[in-house]
């Protein structure tokens, strides 16, 4: 049911007190549904609850909506990638009704008599709102999913490194049944086992082209800093999942969903525009996907892979290397690499500069930017500060916001606003 005009005032009236608040909100949110549901620990980061992500995450979402109720197109974009990872992890309509019902009872709780029955109604229906634009996108995308919606197992057929830190795992289906088809660029959600007794997945990009007989992600090992725990902190750092991946033998059964995302090349968009992939560590991944698929069905469509890398070896350096050599008119390339090793590599062959990436130091006569080419699309991938500076880069060279598209996988907004 929608808001009528004072019902709206009231929600958007109590913004301003619920931000002051956000994150002790968000934690006596979570405190208390988990406390009574702790089979949802199932569906969280464990993480990104114990850094404050989640938490904030969900608080800027909210009420990012709330306060922008009467105009919610700029909200779309964050609802898509939002939808789309919840049908990555199997989130159904059951658990938005109880989290609707522990995030008033927050709201009440710190509001106090501010949270009058008139606002506590207002905002029961503000996000029955919410929950129903989200509930019916997440059904068209499970209907899409067809009889594949949760999660499927998978054997680890071989792992394969691809540098120092980053390593390719071949996933098979147990069932042997023909994969989908995805669009290059989405990912995958992987969920394993933890020490603690629950589940924990993460999403990775798909690495290869469609294929019917298995899909690749490419896993980068993370042993950033652990997270206070007066239990254990063994498994509080974001590298939780994919270094016990990376750990685990060949062989091992995982369960992964259906792949997903809205950071894609469209494939039913055969034009030849130029596209220009951008990358910095194992954002290369979906990259490659894309490259694949592309000099596949488009072999002459030009491409620049660009990428920046602090391994000794840039992963995926030789594929990318043959790729150059099979299609010399339309395939570029540029490394930059922070850490060059002497003895080891060669100006030219193993990188092109010395440095992390730099847009500025391409030269506009090999135009590997195709900056002259108004219908360019970038595609831009790696850590949030590294996403931002790309794309500030490229807005000043008067590239469309709508042309440059930015994979994240963070809770939460990225690092950037392309406005």
């Amino acid at each position: 049911m929608a808001l009528n005009y004072k019902q709206t005032k009231l929600v958007k009236d109590t913004v301003p007190a619920l931000r002051e608040h956000g994150e002790r909100i968000a934690s006596i949110f979570y405190k208390n549904m988990l406390r009574a549901h702790p089979e949802l620990n199932n569906y969280f980061n464990g993480v990104n609850l114990k850094n404050g992500r989640q938490p904030r995450a969900l608080t800027a979402v909210i009420l990012g909506f709330a306060a922008n109720i009467n105009n919610l197109a700029e909200q779309i974009p964050k609802f898509e990638r939002m939808c789309n990872k919840h049908c990555s992890l199997s989130i159904r309509p059951e658990h938005y009704e109880i989290v609707g019902e522990y995030l008033i009872r927050a709201y009440a709780e710190v509001l106090g008599p501010a949270m009058t029955p008139e606002v506590q109604v207002a905002w029961e229906r503000a996000y029955s709102m919410l929950a129903k634009m989200l509930i019916g996108r997440e059904a068209q995308l499970y209907k899409q999913f067809g009889s594949w919606s949760s999660w499927r197992k998978f054997r680890v057929d071989k792992v394969v490194p691809e540098s120092a830190d980053i390593y390719s795992f071949y996933l098979v289906p147990q069932d042997g049944k023909p994969l989908p088809s995805f669009l290059p660029g989405q990912y995958v959600s992987v969920q394993v086992p933890m020490p603690d007794g629950y589940l924990q997945a993460r999403q990775y990009s798909l690495s290869e082209a469609w294929r019917p007989d298995y899909y690749r992600i490419s896993v980068k090992r993370d042993e950033g800093p652990a997270y206070a725990n007066a239990v254990s902190k063994s498994y509080l750092h974001p590298g939780a999942v994919s270094n016990l991946l990376i750990d685990s033998v060949a062989g091992a059964a995982v369960d992964v969903s259906h792949p997903a995302g809205e950071f894609f090349l469209d494939t039913k968009e055969t034009g030849m525009r130029p596209l220009v992939l951008i990358s910095a560590g194992v954002g290369v991944a979906p990259m490659v996907s894309i490259a694949n698929a592309v000099t596949r069905s488009q072999p002459g469509r030009p491409i620049s892979w660009i990428h920046g890398s602090r391994s000794e070896q840039v992963p995926f350096r030789d594929h990318v290397a043959q790729l150059r050599a099979q299609h010399p008119a339309s395939f570029r390339t540029a490394v930059f690499k922070s850490r060059v090793v002497e003895g080891i590599d060669v100006p030219g062959v193993t990188y092109d500069f010395a440095s992390r990436v730099d847009l500025a130091r391409l030269s506009p006569d090999e135009d590997r930017l195709f900056l002259k080419h108004g219908g360019t699309e970038y595609f831009v991938c790696g850590p949030e500060a590294f996403m931002h500076d790309v794309s500030l880069y490229l807005r000043a060279q008067g590239v469309a916001a709508a042309h440059i598209k930015i994979e994240t996988f963070s809770t939460g907004d990225a690092a950037l606003e392309q406005k």
